[in-house]
């Protein structure tokens, strides 16, 4: 009791220009020392910015009608404000590590309080007969800090930190000075502040007067779990569904790729019953007539090699990041965690990226693996760089704090060239000095002619129809992703998310067993671009989605806002063509290799 408090402000946020600016781009009260708290790389890119405030807490002794300041409004001020309140825009407090939430009741469920992250700086309304829009903005803050009581010490704990905003025109008689006392909000006049029936509006020469109220509530949350609030989302029903709905889909390709496999495996052993017709044999006999091209290496297979070798950077990334959420190591309370833990990774997997892609070119015949390797290091990140660099850019060009300092990019630039890029070297070097995988049948000199193929397997038709469906077991889990990033909200499904990505590697892999199989039937041996893409075209729909989710769910409809959104969806569906790009490749590279290989 009587310690005090430090009440810290993050940036302001609106869901409808998904542009965060610092809270002291707005004329609020200031400290006498802004003081900026030290970020991790996360919270950085994140557009986080920490910054001390005015606002004095000490513990258990509440307060009442407390002024922070007051300011005049010239028009400057005034058209500041106006477009942070027509933007949606909301304060983001913290205390002690707690983000500050406004409790909204729910009237369809009788206990349910929803909690919205931050308040917001004003709204819009009309006086009563007036058709007016005017602006009034939340300048009276009810603060309720709820705690709990450890009964051994004596001392307290933080569980909770809410606000309840108001609009109050304030008055007060005489001048304005350092000791005025307020008229309409007095604690020894029993005067409180209850409502916004009489708001104050933003004009311009008038002045404003902040203020607040502290209220200490005991609370029976225990300190470690005082983030569940936060974090219990809305029923797991929908996520239970969407696991059993792709699960479906998985038995259904298990079922087929276990057909497939019996069939080709057990009939090439027992040499074909004898009783067969010979329609039969030749419908069989499909894949082996291209036994002496089926391992030809492709058109482009650099390229190729350079893709696989960043999917494997990509498919490590996710895993070990995933495995750590599941943990708990990721949390939402550790601010900028995932994020931070996610671009580490991603550098540090740049070993077996090397590593796979030169040992791909060393089976290809290929004898320049430092060109390999390079392109590994650098392809995918300039392309991801590029996009990015042209977004910060447009941000910077709104003066809003999500733009990455030159320090940060700097950083990232480091971490790119002097961990990722000889990291992939180095496993460049490992993989071309490992020898290469020989093949399990020889390969002719002269290619052969591949006969004309049915319209359903002309490569574009096959490879769309292939990303549908590791796009369906994903779109659910996607959709709460989705929401979570751009509707500023809590996502903490990560064993849902776990389990939805393993069935994503299996429905890949198998759609990609699949698909192959019925091509090197029809005699067409041009499996490895078409292995990659079938599964990759996932990403595409991926994209689509996102285009879906932003015209039917968000509500954005400043430009660079929407550039915004589809820069970053663009780099995402990149990243996700190249995932499952890899898993499909590997799963088919494995099924040729091992049905081949009966071939004695």
């Amino acid at each position: 009791q009587g310690d005090p408090l430090k009440v810290k402000v993050n940036k302001l946020t609106s869901i409808k220009t998904q542009l965060p600016y610092s809270y002291y781009s707005l004329p609020f009260c200031t400290p006498e020392k802004i003081v900026d708290s030290a970020e991790n790389l996360g919270e950085v890119l994140r557009g986080d910015r920490i910054e001390n405030s005015p606002y004095a807490f000490t513990m258990q002794e509440p307060q009442l009608c407390t002024v922070l300041c007051r300011i005049m409004i010239d028009a400057k001020t005034a058209k500041q404000f106006k477009e942070k309140i027509d933007d949606e825009y909301r304060v983001n407090m913290i205390l002690d590590n707690l983000p500050l939430v406004v409790p909204i009741k729910r009237l369809d469920q009788a206990s349910n309080t929803v909690y919205q992250l931050g308040y917001h700086i004003g709204l819009k309304g009309q006086y009563a007969g007036n058709k007016e829009e005017k602006y009034f903005i939340h300048n009276h803050l009810a603060f309720t800090v709820k705690y709990h009581r450890d009964l051994q010490t004596g001392s307290s704990r933080i569980v909770g930190f809410e606000v309840k905003p108001y609009s109050i025109k304030h008055e007060y008689e005489g001048k304005w000075s350092e000791k005025t006392r307020l008229t309409t909000c007095d604690p020894h006049m029993k005067r409180m502040v209850v409502n916004s029936n009489t708001p104050l509006e933003v004009e311009v020469n008038k002045e404003i007067i902040f203020s607040y109220d502290v209220e200490y509530q005991e609370s029976d949350v225990k300190w470690a779990s005082r983030w569940d609030s936060y974090l219990l989302m809305s029923d797991d029903q929908i996520h239970w569904f969407s696991i059993v709905n792709s699960l479906m889909i998985v038995l259904f390709l298990t079922g087929m790729v276990a057909m497939i496999m019996l069939r080709t495996l057990y009939r090439d052993i027992s040499k074909y019953n004898e009783l067969e017709t010979q329609e039969e044999a030749l419908e069989e006999t499909g894949w082996k007539l291209v036994h002496g091209d089926v391992f030809r290496p492709p058109s482009n297979s650099d390229l190729l090699c350079v893709y696989v070798g960043t999917g494997v950077q990509f498919l490590g990334m996710v895993l070990v990041t995933m495995i750590f959420a599941v943990l708990g190591f990721l949390s939402p309370s550790n601010r900028g965690g995932l994020m931070t833990a996610m671009l580490l990774l991603w550098v540090s997997m740049g070993i077996f990226a090397g590593y796979a892609s030169t040992n791909l070119y060393k089976m290809f015949k290929g004898a320049e693996w430092k060109k390999i390797a390079a392109k590994t290091a650098f392809m995918f990140p300039a392309i991801v760089f590029v996009i990015f660099f042209v977004l910060n850019a447009l941000i910077w060009g709104q003066k809003s704090s999500g733009a990455v300092p030159f320090g940060t990019m700097f950083a990232l630039v480091f971490l790119w060239f002097g961990i990722s890029v000889p990291l992939v070297i180095v496993g460049g070097y490992v993989g071309f000095k490992k020898p290469a995988m020989e093949d399990p049948v020889k390969t002719n000199k002269i290619p052969r002619q591949i006969p004309e193929q049915a319209w359903y397997m002309n490569p574009i038709f096959s490879i769309l129809i292939g990303g549908i469906l590791p796009f369906g077991a994903v779109f659910i889990e996607l959709f709460f992703i989705l929401t979570s990033i751009w509707l500023n909200q809590f996502y903490y499904m990560f064993g849902f998310l776990f389990l939805v990505f393993i069935i994503l590697l299996i429905t890949c892999a198998e759609i990609t067993i699949v698909l192959c199989y019925f091509q090197l039937c029809s005699e067409d041996y041009k499996w490895w671009w078409r292995s990659y893409l079938t599964s990759g075209s996932s990403g595409l729909y991926l994209f689509l989605y996102a285009a879906f989710y932003f015209f039917t769910k968000l509500e954005i409809t400043k430009l660079v806002s929407g550039l915004l959104y589809f820069g970053y969806m663009l780099i995402a569906s990149y990243a996700f063509f190249v995932l499952t790009g890899t898993i499909g490749f590997y799963a088919c590279f494995c099924f040729t290799r091992l049905i081949y290989s009966s071939l004695k």
